[in-house]
């Protein structure tokens, strides 16, 4: 099985910067693909989320420069906190100071108890995912663009006039996109048209599969099938709660069963033989990368778990 494996992290639920350090250190050391967080700014459900939230961008941007070789991402900046010129240069700067390593995760935004307390507007679905496809055409528009011309868009949303498109980031013609989601029509589009990753985040292999398989047909149905341009990587998040006794695995799940915003899903708790199982399963459905997401970030002995009984048996990880 030939599988790259990232971690996910939630850092609003109670994280600070150096906690965030410690843990990006630790995974690349132990052989993961990649370190991706969430960008969101405010604990979700009854978690008071102490320290409080930091910021996804600026936190990429410290570990680009603590870190040399895990790729550094969002699952998923929300097109509602930033505007989509400054967006493009923040991501292409945090990838100069990595050395090529970032990847933009994003989304239409979805939490809007976080919007109401941080005074962000949040508008009806549809325009949220109006701006997010205006966005994604906006934001690689400008990485596109060749140095020394400009970059002019007009859309209901946005507006650019003679924008340098400047910085350039170091990949070429930018860092990859992630678009990710359940939606059954929108998102397979936008991920069809302006993705290099679709990512189906903590559902059953049932429901990833059927979300694999319409948006392989966007990309027929989009012309990206035929188009030349690369494949659209298929990739899985799994929540994720192993030990070795079942003891360990019922205690790292525990924080799954406090009331959540989110939507269910569907954990693996467990043993480590029970996660590569999992993970073959979503390798059979076409998947290339899985992103695990680990419930605690103080929870260092758990990556190291993965890192020690998981990534040995699977191919591609390092």
């Amino acid at each position: 099985m030939s599988m790259r494996v990232a971690v996910f992290t939630e850092p609003h639920r109670g994280a600070g910067y150096d906690d965030q350090l410690r843990f990006a250190r630790l995974v690349e050391a132990g052989g993961f693909d990649g370190f991706f967080r969430a960008d969101h700014y405010q604990a979700m459900g009854d978690e008071p989320g102490l320290p409080g939230p930091t910021d996804a961008w600026l936190t990429l941007a410290a570990l680009a420069r603590e870190t040399s070789r895990i790729r550094l991402g969002t699952l998923v900046t929300s097109a509602t906190f930033r505007l989509p010129g400054p967006l493009a240069v923040m991501v292409a700067q945090v990838d100069q100071m990595s050395g090529g390593r970032v990847e933009l995760g994003i989304g239409a935004g979805w939490y809007e108890r976080e919007h109401t307390s941080y005074g962000i507007p949040f508008p009806a679905v549809g325009e949220r995912f109006d701006r997010l496809a205006e966005q994604l055409e906006i934001v690689t528009g400008l990485w596109r663009t060749p140095v020394g011309e400009t970059y002019s868009y007009t859309g209901d949303h946005y507006r650019l006039v003679d924008a340098p498109a400047l910085p350039k980031p170091v990949q070429r013609p930018g860092p990859p996109v992630i678009v990710g989601g359940r939606g059954p029509k929108r998102t397979p589009e936008l991920a069809a048209r302006y993705a290099d990753e679709y990512n189906m985040p903590f559902k059953s292999v049932e429901e990833t599969a059927a979300a694999f398989e319409r948006v392989r047909e966007a990309c027929d149905r989009t012309g990206r099938t035929s188009s030349g341009r690369a494949p659209l990587v298929l990739s899985a998040g799994v929540v994720v709660a192993i030990g070795r006794t079942d003891a360990e695995a019922h205690r790292r799940a525990a924080p799954l069963h406090v009331k959540s915003a989110l939507p269910p899903e569907d954990p693996v708790v467990g043993s480590p033989a029970q996660l590569v199982d999992r993970l073959g399963e979503f390798a059979a459905i076409g998947a290339t990368r899985v992103h695990l997401r680990l419930i605690e970030l103080d929870d260092l002995d758990h990556l190291e778990l993965i890192a020690g009984e998981v990534l040995p048996q699977l191919d591609g990880t390092r």
